[in-house]
């Protein structure tokens, strides 16, 4: 039975270094259950698309999840067009999804 995102949230990122290996596919699709809906894996990498009245929301938005990234040490890559934002999260360090980017996931379902 999937846990919750509360739970999921409540964790640490931890940091990872090349040789540890990227998360089995079900692993990350266990994980991808505890997200909130919206969140996906494309290609390797665990994506949401978001929508915002304007611009000025969708930068608050953005702020908010910069403060997480700098807090947990785990950074998306973020793209903004007007009031769309796309989060993609994927380990670099180890070229594939770790507990890490669920971590963030969450931690950003909550906001």
């Amino acid at each position: 039975m999937p846990r919750s995102v509360e739970a999921l949230a409540e964790r640490k990122c931890v940091p990872c270094e090349g040789g540890t290996p990227p998360l089995a596919d079900e692993r990350a699709r266990s994980l991808l259950a505890e997200l909130k809906e919206g969140w996906g894996l494309e290609e390797g990498k665990l994506v949401r698309n978001f929508k915002f009245r304007n611009f000025r929301e969708a930068m608050a938005f953005v702020n908010k999840v910069a403060e997480i990234a700098e807090t947990e040490g785990h950074h998306p890559d973020i793209k903004i067009s007007y009031n769309r934002v796309t989060l993609t999260l994927f380990t670099h360090a180890i070229k594939g999804l770790s507990d890490n980017d669920f971590i963030v996931a969450a931690k950003v379902d909550l906001l």
